[in-house]
């Protein structure tokens, strides 16, 4: 008592103490129960995949700084992605399709990879056979569908696929049931909460990736330029907003992307409009990038001829007074693509970073730098094609708002899988409407 009394603790502190030894026990009940819900919430952080830079090039590269090593790296490896890009357009239709499959599944395996690091300690069963099995199921839902629609003749004409076009669609919400009873039966005591957040996460993935993949061959299907166009535009953007921000960018965009700045955004987003209409101007005048690729029954094979439509034909347009008197023309030639195409590219230069950001976000919200280390620079495969897959979307949103029509010769092919007392019954309605309407005596008498 003597000792607390002199150190002045007696009657004043010792409740104080007290106070602190009941709040230190709560802390460790707290605790205690913070360890108890750590395995159903906890997120251990993911390490950042390290520099994997091929030793050639960090020689040659060693004796610059970090920020131009870097550019160098990535100018050089961006090159090397464009001759790629270069090569497989060269090898037609089927080639890009399958490169676009390869692309989904890398992207996936990146982005379901991140999730298995982050809750891999908890030892979820089934996690990865269930995540692919997964998108198995929606592929074969997606390119089903697709089989179905630009290769009816073909279903039609084999029996095995004409059984498997008729039930397409029960067989896979089939295959999906049987994915969705095998999550539930996985659910272990104690989990429950991040195997549903790992369930979300995969289906999340799922719609962000391969969704977008199969609106990508769609829009290739309506022609090469719709699939090569705006592909540009999103690399054009991205390398000329690096470029300005690289040697003007001086104000911050966005805090998600802190390397990001308003000199590099703007600056993309007119590089790109000209790129966009230079580039339209050179490939509408070619049929292998205009017209639809069809599938030919007889040779078994994918074409991509055919006379070009009114949007890839030369016409006149006159220009606003102000350009009339800085250049001196009242028209100019341009194709009605090339209109287009100046949406196309705005949207890549405007909306299109907002992918870069979103991913971003995401990989800020695990602490991580890139989705994965497959191209030295740039990080991983998903890092690359944040940005095309909203692009992807804009385009088909795009196609079917603005340009695609009723497509006669898919009509027909529907209309000869019937049975010949339904085409005969459709031909006499068709009839009697054309005889309505003026139109039959007139082809009659031309015929």
């Amino acid at each position: 008592n003597r000792l607390l009394r002199h150190a002045g603790l007696l009657d004043t502190d010792v409740p104080r103490l007290h106070l602190f030894g009941a709040e230190m026990e709560g802390k460790e009940r707290d605790g205690a129960s913070d360890n108890e819900t750590k395995s159903d919430s906890g997120v251990p952080e993911v390490p950042v995949p390290a520099d994997d830079t091929p030793e050639v090039l960090n020689k040659a590269l060693s004796g610059l700084s970090s920020r131009w090593k870097n550019w160098w790296v990535r100018g050089i490896l961006t090159l090397a992605m464009i001759s790629f890009f270069f090569i497989i357009i060269y090898l037609g239709p089927m080639v890009l399709m399958m490169i676009v499959l390869c692309v989904q599944i890398k992207c996936f395996h990146e982005i379901i990879t991140i999730g298995y690091s982050v809750y891999h300690s908890y030892h979820l069963p089934w996690f990865r056979t269930l995540s692919w099995y997964f998108l198995l199921c929606v592929n074969y839902f997606f390119y089903g569908e697709t089989v179905t629609d630009y290769f009816f003749t073909l279903v039609q004409r084999e029996e095995p696929l004409r059984i498997l076009s008729k039930y397409h669609r029960f067989i896979s919400f089939a295959l999906y049931l049987t994915g969705f009873c095998m999550f539930v039966l996985s659910l272990v005591k104690k989990h429950y909460r991040l195997q549903f957040y790992m369930f979300g996460w995969t289906h999340v993935t799922l719609l962000i990736v391969v969704t977008q993949s199969h609106l990508i061959i769609h829009n290739l299907f309506e022609g090469m330029i719709w699939f090569i166009v705006p592909i540009s535009c999103v690399i054009c953007n991205d390398i000329m907003a690096y470029m300005f921000g690289f040697f003007f960018g001086r104000t911050p965009l966005i805090k998600l992307s802190p390397k990001k700045t308003w000199e590099g955004f703007i600056g993309g987003f007119f590089a790109t409009i000209v790129f966009g209409i230079l580039l339209s101007y050179v490939m509408s005048g070619y049929r292998f990038f205009v017209c639809p690729v069809e599938f030919n029954n007889d040779s078994n094979s994918f074409t991509v001829d055919c006379k070009p439509s009114e949007l890839f034909q030369l016409q006149d347009y006159g220009l606003p007074p102000v350009l009339q008197s800085v250049t001196g023309w009242t028209t100019v030639k341009l194709y009605p693509f090339q209109i287009h195409s100046i949406a196309l590219s705005a949207f890549a230069s405007i909306m299109g970073p907002f992918g870069g950001f979103f991913a971003s976000g995401f990989k800020r919200a695990f602490k991580i730098k890139d989705f994965a280390n497959t191209i030295p620079g740039h990080g991983g495969i998903m890092d690359r094609f944040d940005c095309q897959y909203l692009m992807a979307t804009f385009v088909n949103v795009y196609i079917a708002s603005f340009i695609r029509g009723p497509n006669p010769s898919k009509v027909i092919q529907q209309l000869l899988a019937l049975r010949p007392d339904q085409q005969l019954h459709i031909f006499n309605s068709l009839k009697a409407h054309l005889t309505e309407k003026g139109l039959l005596p007139a082809l009659e008498e031309a015929a």
